[in-house]
């Protein structure tokens, strides 16, 4: 496998995961933006608590308005909770919620078998438990903090 092998790998399975979150009750939250920035923000704010919108648009590379739109869905979940900043009242600081809402537990609770099935198309039932087998090594060696992570 070479970077560009692994690179579309990734995508795959990237796609592959916001197939397997399910939607929340009732449809689309109301806010347009894609799991994707949902979860690169929340990602980011695991890690980053106390953040600004603009500091975690610089750190991830998003667009302010996509993470401005990230954060009212978080909020809206029950995920994230904001702030004002006590160095500067105009900006608001964002940082996970203390305690798990019930989103986050579905989000967290779902199972991947029906997306992977679904990409894996023709896979028979041995073939399915190969690639979650391999998913869950790679996610135990792989972590969103290992050295390669930006």
């Amino acid at each position: 496998m070479n970077g560009v092998e692994l690179f579309l790998l990734g995508r795959t399975l990237m796609k592959i995961g916001e197939a397997a979150i399910p939607e929340p009750e009732g449809g689309l939250a109301r806010y347009s933006g894609s799991v994707r920035s949902v979860l690169i923000v929340a990602s980011d704010l695991a890690t980053h608590p106390d953040s600004a919108v603009g500091e975690i648009a610089a750190r991830t590379g998003l667009h302010q308005s996509q993470v401005s739109t990230a954060v009212a869905r978080l909020k809206e979940a029950g995920a994230v909770i904001t702030a004002p900043d006590p160095a500067d009242r105009r900006r608001l600081l964002v940082r996970q919620a203390p305690h798990i809402s019930g989103r986050v537990a579905e989000v967290r609770a779902g199972a991947i078998d029906d997306a992977l099935t679904t990409a894996l198309d023709d896979a028979t039932p041995q073939q399915l438990k190969e690639v979650k087998d391999a998913l869950e090594v790679l996610a135990r060696h792989l972590t969103p903090h290992a050295p390669a992570h930006t």
